[in-house]
């Protein structure tokens, strides 16, 4: 029981307390040595954008962040390996005049995008090249399907047929990882058998196993162009995306993608959704990957800048809290920044 002694004086006010927390938080050194959760560079994925611009294109939703021609790509991924970033993402930003309703230009074997991924293997080998996989950067409709003739449902099978296509034309020219972000059904098994029998048992999987259909894309869509393409920011992708209200299939999700061949399983968006990335941590061995998303990027920009809240320690909290509720490796616009508060 506790018991509170007669003091003399204020400062000798004593509880009778045997276990004290706070001498665990008392000074800097001893908070670093029982620290639970740490950041370092290696736990950062870069997303990049490519654009046919040749020059950068700034993306006003998502402060310091540019659309790269392959030049200025070329040179940014040069300094994140300096800085010790260990992985990168492509996204490609295509010209309106190159979309279709058939995302043809996902199976260009000169597109901008295959020209990009042999240009950074080429220049920085020691990075791993990931490279994003859907149909919305390609179609002029937004979706990241095939649409059926009446343009009222997203086409599963066809879709999934033409993503394994995309990830044989991918590895082939340099990505180490392919990354279908798209959510239809059976695509990962698709993925995993097209490429082995094309003799690309090495190419990986980085699956987006449990992606929401949430309202943070929005910056994302301006930057590689689908909300464009679309006509408008909120796209429905309910039919595909998983609702935000589910847990339980999430699970279902990440359980299949395991069984179909994927290598990593990702949980998208991260900040909302910490409580599935612990779900999907404790339900498999597989390293879990998590996608700290472009509108959660922008809202923390936005607060700082009205001064509303510090940008550098909600950055690394929002981080921490990704990583300690059991990611292995973070997408994050804000990796490059890490790094250099790293060093």
């Amino acid at each position: 029981m506790q018991t509170l002694e007669q003091p003399t004086t204020l400062s000798q006010t004593r509880l009778n307390l045997t276990r004290r927390p706070r001498r665990l938080r008392q000074s800097p050194a001893v908070r670093g040595l029982v620290r639970e959760t740490q950041l370092t560079t290696a736990d950062f994925i870069q997303p990049l954008f490519i654009t046919d611009n040749p020059e950068p294109t700034a993306i006003e939703s998502m402060p310091g962040i540019s659309r790269l021609p392959i030049k200025d790509l070329l040179h940014e991924c040069e300094t994140l390996a300096s800085l010790g970033i260990q992985a990168v993402v492509l996204f490609p930003h295509l010209d309106p005049s190159l979309k279709d309703a058939a995302g043809s230009q996902a199976l260009n074997p000169d597109s901008l995008f295959i020209q990009a991924i042999r240009a950074v293997k080429q220049a920085v080998p020691e990075l791993l090249l990931i490279a994003d996989m859907a149909l919305d950067p390609y179609t002029s409709h937004g979706h990241d399907g095939i649409l059926n003739d009446t343009g009222t449902e997203v086409l599963n099978d066809v879709s999934a047929t033409i993503m394994a296509k995309m990830a044989v034309l991918l590895a082939q020219n340099g990505c180490d990882w392919v990354a279908p972000s798209d959510m239809m059904d059976g695509r990962v098994g698709a993925i995993r058998e097209a490429l082995d029998a094309h003799d690309l048992t090495q190419t990986g999987i980085l699956a987006y196993s449990a992606k929401y259909a949430s309202a943070y894309y929005g910056p994302f869509r301006d930057a590689v162009g689908s909300a464009q393409a679309a006509g408008t920011h909120l796209l429905s992708k309910d039919s595909y995306q998983m609702d935000p209200a589910n847990r339980r299939e999430a699970l279902v999700e990440a359980c299949l993608d395991e069984e179909e061949g994927a290598d990593v399983l990702m949980v998208k968006p991260a900040g909302a959704y910490l409580d599935i990335i612990r779900e999907v941590r404790e339900h498999t061995a597989l390293p879990v990957a998590a996608y700290q998303v472009s509108g959660e990027y922008a809202q923390i920009h936005a607060a700082a800048q009205l001064g509303w809240l510090n940008l550098e320690r909600c950055r690394e909290e929002s981080l921490l809290a990704i990583k300690r509720a059991g990611a292995d490796m973070i997408l994050s616009y804000f990796a490059k920044d890490m790094a250099l508060a790293l060093r």
